[in-house]
């Protein structure tokens, strides 16, 4: 996200709803490419993902106070782009999980018990 940050800077000026929309996908992406052992972690992460990747896009005149005013601005008004990755990720890591253990079930079903 931060290379996206970076990138929506320097091609759009800063775009927010551009870097919103950009999270979508990074979201979906990185719901279905984590490993099954850290399905839970995938919907934690993304906002900290969304939140770092908030510092190049950030509007700030100059000077820390600006520029951390710009940063919790940008964070406000981006919590619809923030809510809705995480919540389809946490929505796809859910059906994974739910498909994992369904797998896990039934292959133990299918092997018989060692006497």
């Amino acid at each position: 996200m931060l290379g996206l940050g970076f990138l929506d800077r320097w091609l759009g000026g800063a775009s927010l709803t551009a870097y919103g929309v950009l999270f979508l996908p990074v979201s979906v992406l990185t719901a279905l490419w984590v490993r099954p052992g850290d399905l839970l972690v995938a919907p934690v992460v993304l906002p900290i993902a969304f939140a770092v990747g908030l510092f190049p896009v950030a509007d700030g005149d100059g000077g820390p106070g600006s520029y951390a005013m710009g940063l919790l601005t940008a964070l406000a008004t981006q919590a619809g782009w923030l809510y809705a990755g995480t919540l389809v990720a946490a929505l796809l890591v859910l059906a994974r999980r739910v498909v994992l253990v369904a797998h896990r079930r039934a292959r133990s079903r299918r092997q018989p018990a060692a006497s």
